[in-house]
């Protein structure tokens, strides 16, 4: 039995322009590389991580707020359990690297 060590990703509301997802994922988990066909508004409810990008590391934390450019190649560690909700477009798409 394989265990997961990636963040569950559960959509809250779905409207007819944008999407909320809600982020949860316990310490030392993380998401590879990836980026979104649109835009995406991260905000951090609980714990702590870091986003890091090809030339720089954001640290999230409880309070904290992120935009997130389309197709930013993007890695998330977690340092802290961690929960936050994305939004972003209804038909965006999250595209892992192979």
């Amino acid at each position: 039995m394989q265990v997961l060590n990636t963040p569950q990703l559960t959509h809250l509301q779905v409207g007819e322009k944008l999407k909320i997802l809600q982020i949860e994922a316990l310490k030392d988990m993380g998401m590879p590389e990836h980026n979104s066909s649109h835009e995406a508004v991260i905000v951090v409810q609980e714990g702590k991580a870091i986003l890091k990008t090809e030339h720089k590391e954001y640290v999230l934390k409880k309070g904290s707020t992120m935009l997130v450019p389309a197709g930013l190649e993007h890695s998330l560690t977690v340092l802290k359990d961690f929960k936050a909700v994305a939004i972003m477009a209804t038909d965006s798409i999250i595209n892992f690297k192979k």
